[in-house]
């Protein structure tokens, strides 16, 4: 059957969606962070109204570094340091996902970064669970109904990541589905952190690890082999262990960075996998990517040339994400029409990443399965498209 194209915002926002990557402190609200700030005293934000704050972080994360890029997020923190503040970030981030077609999301996280005002590392999970559960009742309220687990994130420079890999343990069955750290990678490779990843193993539960976006497949490697992660967020440089005619992915790509094209027009004879990328793919080991947040961060070149496009024709388990939506000024709906427009991604192409993040979600087999085929596939049918996708 033919395959109906995503022409329009309202078609794109209808289309279930499933998102995998996404962080709390990076997808408020500017005016959100306005009113907490004042709420709270804090006179550090470097604007005065929503719509200058808004730029302000966006053109601020564009700077094509990725500690610069973590630098903004010194302005969200300052205002999710109080109960009342996370309640409200984390109850509107829902509502946010679910207006914008999401219909399961991973909100992702560090509590440690959250405890100047007298919260402990329980009050501020305590009060990030209240606020999802929230968010998640006047969604549905509202006709979009989502479901939205967090994930608890350790950073990696510092020294609590089995800290909180035992809280995310104790709150495992309260709405926390997952464990993840991040930060800088250089300097900090995740086998500083193997304690925490050992436990989570013994104790059966999930974890991602941020790896393969600014460092290449050292981190990854790493974080697979020897830390034993489900997930790779980000994992972007993986195509530093691809070739295409014999060349590094990397100098193939230089010689066609003028053509817009070149990853969807690409023959894939004239591919080969490293033994690292062919184990990535064979394993089928879930990549979350973020394609505007790597164009910030210089993981990538253009949305054209994001190596998303080539991992998806290759079929590896290639998930799309938002990272940080005020940073990036982005949605999903966005990210999925900047493919439609830059890189030639079809309908076809949208639900196979949605069901294979779904596919992915660290929740029990049986409830992703519930959400496959009782939301995910019936809602593409209303859009056109019934026909099942490889792999």
């Amino acid at each position: 059957m033919s395959i109906p194209a995503y022409e329009d915002v309202e078609l794109l926002e209808r289309a279930p969606k499933v998102l995998l990557h996404d962080h709390l402190d990076g997808g408020l609200r500017p005016q959100t962070i306005l009113e907490l700030a004042r709420d709270c005293d804090y006179d550090g934000l470097p604007e005065s109204t929503a719509e200058s704050l808004g730029t302000w972080f966006r053109e601020s994360a564009d700077s094509g570094s990725l500690p610069r890029y973590l630098e903004t997020f010194d302005h969200t923190l300052a205002v999710m340091q109080t109960r009342e503040g996370l309640f409200r970030v984390a109850s509107e981030c829902a509502q946010d996902l679910a207006a914008d077609g999401v219909v399961y999301a991973e909100s992702r996280y560090a509590p440690e970064q959250h405890l100047t005002r007298g919260l402990t590392l329980e009050g501020v999970v305590e009060a990030v669970n209240a606020g999802l559960r929230d968010g998640e009742a006047r969604a549905a309220e509202a006709g979009h109904p989502i479901r939205v687990t967090s994930l608890l994130t350790a950073m990696r420079h510092a020294a609590k990541s089995t800290e909180i890999a035992q809280l995310a343990i104790h709150y495992r069955d309260e709405g926390v589905s997952g464990f993840d750290i991040a930060g800088a990678e250089a300097g900090y490779p995740p086998t500083r952190h193997l304690d925490a990843f050992e436990y989570l193993q013994r104790e059966n539960f999930h974890f991602t690890i941020h790896a393969g976006e600014a460092f290449g497949l050292p981190s990854i490697w790493q974080a697979i082999q020897w830390c034993g992660a489900d997930r790779l967020g980000h994992g972007v440089r993986i195509v530093d262990d691809i070739t295409i005619d014999g060349s590094p992915f990397a100098e193939w790509l230089e010689g066609n960075k003028d053509d817009p094209a070149a990853l969807t027009t690409l023959e894939l004879q004239r591919v080969r996998l490293g033994r690292l990328a062919a184990y990535v793919r064979d394993k089928r080991i879930p990549l979350e990517m973020c394609p505007s947040s790597n164009l910030q961060t210089s993981a990538a070149r253009s949305i054209a040339l994001h190596p998303i496009t080539l991992l998806r024709r290759l079929r590896f388990r290639v998930t799309l994400n938002t990272d940080n939506r005020l940073m990036s000024g982005t949605s999903m709906s966005r990210e999925a029409a900047l493919l439609r427009d830059e890189a030639g991604w079809t309908l076809e192409d949208l639900r196979w990443v949605t069901i294979n993040a779904m596919k992915s979600a660290f929740i029990p087999f049986d409830e992703r399965l519930a959400l496959i085929d009782g939301v995910i596939k019936p809602g593409y049918a209303e859009l056109g498209y019934e026909v099942p996708p490889i792999g």
